[in-house]
């Protein structure tokens, strides 16, 4: 396939647009609604050397009730692991609906056979993940071979089964806009689920021009095939007041029927803490104690 005619970005364009989403205001009542969206789109994560048992159990636990004391908290979307800890999580989460997402194909580098990839991927599927979140090889593709990117990506969709695919980019690699453009497109076209910015290993993560680019990608490929492909922004988005800015950037790009968890996804784990204590804040008025809500 021809990758080379991707649309060019205009760059100052783009930020001009990103520029108009961030001067958006929400009413307090739609404020609260789109909270408990953004709460509930969220991929709690942990993908550490030094994870553990426990950990995976309490991140687990927070998923399902990410805040005690405050009323009406829907559950995250998934937690993220390792394929070594699926089988743990999905044990732990039980018959909650938390999706269980795991990395895989040598994550967070990609740098290693197709064999060592498909052989990480049918692990995690195995040990009963949900959801894949692989890696492109950023080297091949920087070289301009796209067919070999694309390639790859098929062959570990075909090895998910019936997990969804979501493909990281990692954007802070690719150095400009064209390039996330392009890398958008070979993912949608090879059958990614799901498109993501980033590993949250290299900055800059998830940023809104890039995810603007991503999501124009979804939106002509939907207009072409009337098909929904989901969009995962990770790394990066820490605040309450980000995350609304993105959900309005959604919307006004794709429309709202992206707003759902199935379609629309944010890789920050530290993100959950600021939405509890902004929802805490909406029905006490006054913030929420830190002190009783986990880091992890």
């Amino acid at each position: 396939m021809n990758f080379k005619t991707s649309p060019v970005i205009d760059q100052v364009g783009i930020e001009e647009r990103v520029a108009r989403f961030n001067t958006r205001s929400i009413k307090k009542q739609s404020k609260v609604s789109a909270l408990k969206l953004a709460l509930n789109m969220i991929d709690l994560t942990t993908l550490e050397g030094k994870d553990t048992e426990g950990k995976i159990i309490q991140m687990c636990h927070k998923a399902v009730q990410p805040g005690e004391g405050i009323a009406d908290l829907p559950t995250v979307a998934a937690v993220c692991v390792y394929p070594t800890y699926v089988a743990l999580a999905k044990k732990t989460l039980g018959t909650s609906g938390v999706k269980v997402a795991s990395v895989a194909t040598a994550f967070p580098s990609g740098n290693s056979t197709r064999e060592i990839k498909l052989l990480d991927t049918k692990l995690a599927v195995d040990n009963g993940a949900d959801e894949i979140d692989m890696v492109i090889s950023r080297g091949e593709f920087l070289k301009g071979n796209y067919n070999f990117v694309f390639d790859e990506i098929s062959a570990i969709k075909d090895a998910c089964g019936k997990a969804r695919l979501k493909v990281i980019l990692e954007t802070g690699e690719l150095s400009t806009l064209d390039n996330v453009r392009r890398a958008s497109d070979i993912a949608i076209a090879a059958g990614a689920d799901f498109i993501k910015t980033s590993t949250g290993k290299i900055q800059p993560a998830a940023t809104m021009p890039v995810t603007l680019v991503m999501l124009e990608a979804i939106k002509d490929h939907y207009l072409k095939t009337a098909q929904m492909v989901g969009m995962k922004p990770a790394g990066g988005i820490s605040t309450a007041k980000a995350a609304l800015q993105y959900l309005v950037m959604v919307k006004e790009t794709l429309g709202a029927q992206w707003l759902s968890n199935e379609w629309f996804r944010f890789g920050a784990s530290s993100l959950a803490n600021d939405i509890i204590l902004q929802l805490g804040k909406e029905q006490k008025g006054v913030y929420y104690s830190k002190d009783y809500i986990s880091i992890d």
